[in-house]
């Protein structure tokens, strides 16, 4: 990184997983397919009124691994008014369906959607407030409903069922996230927004509790995720590494083919805690999320993910690494 921008404050940075994002115009723009469209035509039956019959794992077929399967996590995007059908509908029609709690957090209320509407102005100047009333608004409201606290942008995919696996072998009681870690601008570092981002129990107590001072946590500016790590810095709250055990990354800002072809922005070479990575076996086999995968492109994960069968595949080889 040049020493111009180590230079500039946190808060005036450019947020790394905004910039290919338009400002101006919402993913899909132009396409007249419905989401029920679409469903109907790729799953053939399956949609029922505004959502789908998900077909995914649910607790009961975790079989014995009883413990993933009591973890309650609740999930919140941040979103906006443009972007409830053409991104967080889909959300809702796929991963969504098996988070315990799900809440989109937007600028305006919608009672139909719905969306919890927040006093603040769209557009990338107020990525800190819009990210940080989002986790007041999850304290308030969910605090007590369960274990884990997800946030996603909306056009993060997240696998439900791996963030649980992942998350049993941690107390949600102790102080703690994880998401996919960035080594700038902090000492600790943070967890990139877009690629999705979870915290303990005692870790959005905490922030509910201080993340209002703004001696403690910076109050406005852009690049939300990085305030967001400056206030969990500020209140005793690591970011914990969410590799696994052979070195592979759970988390991804960037999409699937970015992170097997390697094809990153240069920006992407200077955040990465890990390497800068690339291919197939740098990819966990139990991956938690991948970014920029919003509208139609959800369906195509959700059915390679959870419809897509393999004869024989299985038979005779050993069970996937899951450390």
């Amino acid at each position: 990184m040049s020493s111009a921008l180590r230079q500039i404050p946190i808060w005036e940075q450019t947020d790394p997983d905004f910039a290919e994002k338009s400002d101006t115009e919402p993913y899909g723009a132009g396409k007249t397919n419905t989401c029920s469209d679409i469903l109907e035509s790729l799953f053939g039956g399956l949609t029922s009124g505004s959502g789908v019959r998900s077909k995914g794992v649910t607790g009961q077929d975790y079989g014995e691994d009883v413990k993933t399967s009591r973890i309650r996590i609740s999930c919140w995007v941040m979103t906006n008014p443009r972007n409830l059908e053409t991104r967080s509908r889909y959300i809702q029609m796929t991963w969504g369906k098996r988070c315990d709690k799900l809440v989109f957090i937007s600028s305006e209320t919608n009672t139909t959607f719905p969306a919890v509407g927040q006093n603040v102005s769209e557009g990338r100047n107020h990525l800190t407030e819009k990210t940080l009333g989002g986790y007041h608004y999850v304290y308030k409201h969910h605090f007590d409903d369960c274990d884990w606290f997800f946030k996603a942008d909306d056009d993060t995919y997240l696998i439900v069922e791996n963030l649980r696996l992942f998350l049993v072998g941690f107390d949600t009681n102790k102080p703690i996230y994880f998401g996919h870690h960035f080594k700038t601008l902090l000492k600790q570092g943070y967890s990139s927004g877009g690629s999705g981002l979870v915290v303990s129990k005692e870790a959005l107590r905490r922030f509910g509790q201080q993340g209002h001072d703004p001696k403690i946590c910076r109050q406005t500016g852009t690049a939300g995720d990085a305030a967001f790590g400056q206030c969990m810095q500020s209140v005793g709250v690591p970011l914990g590494n969410s590799t696994d055990s052979k070195g592979r990354s759970r988390f991804h800002c960037l999409s699937p083919a970015a992170h097997i072809n390697g094809i990153y922005p240069k920006w992407y070479h200077v955040y990465d805690a890990n390497g800068a990575k690339k291919g197939i076996s740098s990819i966990s086999d139990y991956p938690i999320t991948f970014h920029y995968v919003g509208g139609s492109k959800m369906l195509e994960l959700e059915y390679l993910i959870y419809h897509t069968r393999v004869h024989l595949l299985h038979k005779g080889r050993p069970e996937a690494n899951i450390k």
